[in-house]
């Protein structure tokens, strides 16, 4: 993934949980030890210059479906002062009544004071956390998350959905099915990214997604609760402008 301000960064979802989302940019993950990760890429330390384009990507929103998710590469405490104010300000002038975050567990603590500052503004605030798997060895070892000790019932006292990254070598049916089963249990919406090549040392595994859009796949594409990303632009968002 390269560093650009040309991709695509406002789209609409209308088929599972309607809404709009913004692809906006922020200083960067400052976890950035996943090794499957190279988001964090898409970034810069110039807050002015990433207000600017923010603002001009939240000026593409509507409020048609009242719904609003915002990702930044990295967790939503890693935007600017301006681009927050501006997600606030744009949510109550198109009567946007959900809006929907992304953070890393590092951040558990600061979650519940944001969700009472939206609260107080009529605003209910959800959060999205990748924790790619729940089994706590394979996201150790294999993945180098930074949730050690967090079960899935921890995790779920701060996020309401949980994304989920299938498609690596060693996983297999029975893992993959068992962190599904989880996060339907324990969270209200489950989002599905299959592994794709970036510039990490970690690369998808042909078997194991086959394995997945075989088996898998066809069992939770009707699930409302959802999502299944088999590209990570299946948003609408990330891809290159043209």
């Amino acid at each position: 993934m390269e560093k650009t301000s040309d991709y695509i960064r406002y789209s609409v979802i209308t088929d599972k949980n309607p809404r709009e989302i913004v692809m906006l940019r922020g200083s960067g993950c400052r976890f950035r030890r996943c090794r499957f990760c190279d988001y964090y890429l898409d970034s810069s330390k110039e807050e002015e210059e990433n207000f600017l384009l923010n603002q001009g990507v939240l000026a593409k929103v509507t409020g048609a479906y009242g719904r609003l998710e915002v990702i930044n590469s990295g967790s939503f405490p890693e935007l600017d002062k301006q681009t927050l104010a501006e997600i606030e300000r744009v949510c109550k002038e198109k009567q946007i009544g959900n809006l929907h975050f992304e953070a890393h567990w590092m951040y558990r603590e600061h979650i519940q004071p944001w969700k009472e500052h939206f609260k107080n503004l009529g605003i209910t605030l959800k959060i999205k956390m990748g924790v790619e798997t729940f089994d706590e060895t394979f996201r150790k070892e294999v993945f180098d998350k930074g949730m050690e000790g967090a079960t899935p019932e921890q995790i779920a006292g701060v996020a309401e959905e949980v994304c989920l990254l299938f498609g690596i070598a060693g996983q297999t049916k029975e893992h993959m099915l068992a962190d599904i089963r989880t996060g339907l249990a324990l969270f209200e919406r489950v989002c599905i990214n299959l592994m794709v090549e970036n510039t990490t040392d970690i690369h998808p595994d042909p078997q194991v997604i086959g394995l997945f859009k075989n088996e898998i796949y066809p069992l939770y594409i009707e699930n409302d609760r959802v999502d299944i990303l088999l590209e990570n632009t299946d948003f609408g968002v990330g891809g290159q402008c043209e």
